[in-house]
């Protein structure tokens, strides 16, 4: 089995994708968790609408979440060079890093969905719950933040694995 299949580049890719659509593209992650909020907010507009821009922090928090599976997208596509040859290695690398970016964004997107509608639903009643709305919105990005620095560990540890020189002559 070579070392540098022509085939390796479709688990890059493959990374690429899985970081952009559990993270921020379709209706996981990222797009979950601001329309989730959302409701919540156009909830709260209807009987107080002058806390709907304290209210945003779900939404910006649920955009954030894409920036990350685009950032892990943007660091593994520059990875991909036709010109050059690509270990296989490096492609289920950059496939689990798509992956570890991707599913914890998915997962931050829904609790910053699930609370961003319960905590702003309960602050339009009580307007001390706004400090622990935000402590909590912080500790569920994080999780999307763990998977961003795991996905660029991950990928920096593919910048010395090479295909064998040998295999390259054949």
């Amino acid at each position: 089995m070579s070392a540098c299949p022509p085939y390796a580049p479709f688990f890059g890719f493959a990374g690429v994708a899985s970081a952009m659509v559990f993270s921020s593209q379709s209706a996981i992650g990222a797009a979950f968790g601001t329309g989730k909020a959302g409701i919540g907010i156009a909830g709260l507009g209807a009987f107080r609408p002058e806390l709907v821009m304290k209210s945003l922090i779900p939404v910006v928090m649920s955009g954030i979440i894409a920036v990350y599976g685009l950032v892990v997208s943007v660091l593994i596509t520059g990875s991909l060079d036709p010109a050059q040859p690509y270990p296989l290695f490096t492609g289920f690398v950059h496939l689990g890093a798509g992956l570890a970016c991707g599913m914890t964004g998915m997962a931050a997107g829904y609790a910053i969905g699930h609370v961003g509608d319960a905590c702003v639903r309960a602050y339009l009643h009580e307007s001390k719950v706004f400090v622990t709305m935000v402590l909590i919105l912080i500790f569920a990005e994080v999780l999307g933040l763990y998977g961003l620095i795991v996905a660029i560990i991950m990928h920096s540890s593919t910048s010395t694995i090479g295909c064998p020189a040998e295999l390259l002559a054949s």
